[in-house]
């Protein structure tokens, strides 16, 4: 063989050669590309499971009414880490589930006062509220005379009408309800109007004038009444996760013997109080002769999440004996 045709063989197996490295070159950097590729991607979708598990998780939305500041907001700052609002009543109450629904996230809504404290852990009261799909309205057939004005009929007939706490826990669904209400707002504020007592009036015979304006008491009304109205009853546990103390009559201190419940001071906020809330686990109602018995997830439960009315002082003693915040079967100890 020529010395000419060597050489041409010599470059034909060099660049055989380098083509083969270079293919392999190729192969490697894809190879590569694609390994970061999948890294990046597993990166991504790890990050997104978390934010699915960790910031798109459903939220209670606590709406707070307050006439001004919350006296007890060093309790509730430890339940939540959160911001405060401020109003009253019924169209308080619309205004604040309103912007409360912005948040698509938020699937409970959750009525406190100024002088509510947490009674177990955030982790349970979520679960426990979460736990099924009722709202929780405290809701009554109202036979007392007096409450119900004629003047609503037939727009909201008297056999729907219910009383009940203005402390309710709502569903998304219930919210958006009481949201876009244009039937019983509107006859609420015609026709359903407190009237004002005399200071100490459970002291004295109340003369009742039937002539008089009808004593409407709206928050303790609305709620119960355009649910029932709406036909909702039946997607509803029909009791408050709020304690309120409203039997007076063993009471002395005419201080505590107004129109508002019980008002729990500094030396009334002990272990054995708290306790003795936490113990509740069923609720009368006489004019319906109904008991209903308290359950989460199918299993006997206390009644109440929350309790009311706390001073600030009283509230800081409880904080400060840690009493709050524990979960059921861990008892208060003195």
């Amino acid at each position: 063989m020529s010395v000419m045709k060597r050489k041409a063989v010599l470059q034909k197996s060099q660049i055989r050669w380098k083509r083969k490295v270079l293919v392999a070159l190729l192969a490697a950097f894809c190879l590569a590309s694609l390994a970061l590729m999948e890294t990046q991607y597993s990166r991504v979708v790890s990050l997104a499971s978390l934010r699915h598990r960790f910031v798109l998780k459903p939220k209670i939305a606590f709406l707070f009414i307050a006439r001004n500041r919350l006296p007890l907001d060093m309790v509730w700052d430890a339940f939540l880490k959160v911001d405060w609002g401020e109003a009253s009543m019924i169209e308080a109450e619309r205004i604040l589930l309103k912007h409360a629904l912005t948040d698509p996230l938020n699937e409970r809504f959750v009525f406190v006062s100024d002088s509510c404290i947490p009674l177990y852990n955030f982790s349970y009261t979520y679960d426990y509220i979460m736990s099924t799909s009722t709202s929780f309205v405290d809701s009554f057939a109202d036979t007392k005379e007096g409450r119900y004005n004629p003047k609503m009929d037939p727009t909201i007939p008297v056999y729907n009408w219910r009383k009940g706490s203005q402390w309710v826990v709502l569903t998304r669904k219930h919210a958006e309800v009481i949201v876009n209400d244009t039937t019983v707002f509107p006859m609420f504020q015609q026709h359903c109007k407190r009237r004002s007592l005399p200071e100490f009036w459970r002291d004295r015979p109340f003369p009742v004038d039937p002539a008089k304006e009808h004593n409407c008491i709206p928050d303790e009304h609305y709620v119960q009444t355009l649910l029932a109205q709406e036909g909702l009853e039946g997607e509803l546990t029909r009791r408050s996760l709020t304690y309120s103390a409203w039997d007076l009559s063993a009471s002395k201190d005419r201080e505590r013997r107004g129109w508002h419940p019980v008002t729990y001071k500094f030396s009334d906020a002990t272990p054995e109080l708290i306790q003795s809330i936490k113990d509740i686990d069923n609720i009368h109602y006489e004019t319906e002769d109904r008991r209903e018995w308290c359950s989460s997830k199918g299993k006997p439960s206390p009644c109440f999440l929350f309790a009311r009315k706390f001073t600030r002082p009283a509230a800081i003693h409880l904080l400060n004996l840690s009493i709050l915040g524990a979960r059921p079967g861990a008892k208060s100890e003195s």
